[in-house]
């Protein structure tokens, strides 16, 4: 969320963020909510402060005075207690609003209204020319038997998948791979669960606004996060570091899980949008420096583009618009690699600077070197997520037999294989 002092004080540059971010929400209902809730509170504390006063004149109250004086304190209890509801009510009400606040895009951001806004930075890696008809990811599996889709919808409906023999290694040497790859760059790895309370997806900023996109488990007052972002954020809510303590710079593991409620009919086949898959997410906590974010910003980026160069895949890095960008975000960019059946790119990671938006959420501080508390700021960046990877890695490895060749740096992950699969072609 935003500094409640900022937006009292900066109303207008609010209010651009929530046009160009396409925010629905009401700025000038916000801030009448916020001086009504003020009024609120100073009537509530001039009540409590007659009835103390109130209080300390019975005891020393002649017979005569003690009666109306009790009476009246029992009144202006009954009156305190008849606003306790209303304050309760207006404060969630007002908390609710304060929550759907953008943070505010660092200039240069382009303003846009979706994806079709966003700007195209650089390509890297050669396209493949192969020489022969490319298989899609479907039919490579399917020729190799490395899954069943059939069956496993059968087991648990559409968008599910079912990965098999060197497929399923495949799939688990990328993410060892990630994971040590990013282990070596300084990360601490870290696998966490994906079962969170709710008030973690209002930390993380998912809530309010994305709850359709999310499994519930009511009975247990339990959610299923999208990425290990979610959990790893609140992993210090409400406590107090020390400067010395960040940055917190976490390689994490962990199943995820998506229902998809806004693409229904996209995407349906084959590996590119499923319910479950796993992911491991590079997550940051900084000290509040703008300068110091944007080197975690750009490292994790690299950290990213490295990995895919080693995975030997080509991929562009795309500058997401103001519209593009989720509410908590002041700079995002998305990396979208290779996918030859399609002839284009598919995003496959989302590098995000957050600011300090996440931690006031989450009440995440620490105290620099002053002694002064501040609050933290966030990043975050795909590592690697599967099974989407192994659509731009089994299309653009495969070769002319119908073999999927393994780069050289995977190889040791594989039991030092070069190609995977048989002659099928």
């Amino acid at each position: 969320m935003l500094d409640l002092k900022f937006i009292r004080e900066h109303p207008e540059a609010v209010r651009e963020a929530i046009r160009v971010k396409n925010v629905n929400l009401d700025l000038d209902d916000l801030l009448q909510r916020d001086r009504d809730l003020v009024a609120l509170k100073q009537k509530v504390e001039a009540m409590q402060t007659e009835r103390n006063a109130n209080a300390k004149l019975v005891p020393g109250a002649s017979p005569d005075e003690r009666p109306a004086l009790i009476q009246k304190g029992k009144e202006l209890a009954e009156e305190l207690k008849a606003l306790e509801p209303q304050l309760r009510d207006a404060e969630e009400a007002f908390r609710l609003l304060l929550l759907r606040v953008p943070n505010i895009p660092l200039p240069g951001v382009p303003v846009g209204k979706d994806d079709e806004d966003n700007v195209e930075l650089r390509r890297e890696g050669n396209l493949p020319d192969f020489g022969f008809t490319p298989l899609d990811q479907v039919e490579i599996l399917e020729k190799q038997g490395w899954a069943d889709f059939e069956r496993v919808a059968r087991v648990s409906g559409s968008r599910s998948y079912l990965l098999k023999g060197e497929a399923a290694l495949l799939e688990m040497a990328i993410l060892m791979f990630a994971m040590d790859f990013l282990s070596q760059r300084g990360l601490t790895p870290l696998s966490t669960t994906a079962l969170v309370r709710r008030e973690t997806l209002f930390n993380s900023g998912h809530f309010p606004g994305d709850e359709e996109s999310v499994y519930k488990f009511a009975e247990d007052e339990l959610l299923l996060a999208g990425t290990a972002e979610v959990p790893i954020n609140s992993l210090y809510a409400g406590e107090q570091l020390s400067a010395e303590d960040l940055p917190l710079t976490i390689a994490g593991f962990s199943a995820a899980f998506r229902r998809e409620a806004g693409s229904a009919g996209r995407d349906v086949r084959g590996l590119i949008r499923v319910h479950e898959f796993r992911k491991v997410e590079q997550y940051v906590i900084c000290k509040a420096d703008q300068e110091e974010g944007l080197r975690w910003f750009h490292t994790l980026l690299q950290n990213a583009e490295d990995l895919l160069r080693a995975l030997e895949l080509p991929y562009r890095v795309i500058q997401n618009c103001t519209g593009d960008m989720g509410a908590g975000k002041v700079l995002m960019y998305d990396i979208e690699t290779w996918v030859p059946s399609e002839q284009k790119y598919r995003e496959t990671h989302s590098c995000s600077y957050l600011g300090d938006w996440q931690a006031r959420r989450t009440g995440l501080r620490y105290r620099d070197e002053a002694g002064k508390l501040q609050y933290a700021h966030t990043l975050n960046n795909t590592g690697v997520a599967s099974p989407r990877i192994l659509v731009p890695f089994l299309e653009n490895h495969q070769q002319a037999d119908g073999t999927v060749r393994v780069p050289a740096a995977l190889r040791p992950y594989l039991g030092g294989k070069e190609v995977l699969g048989q002659a099928v072609r």
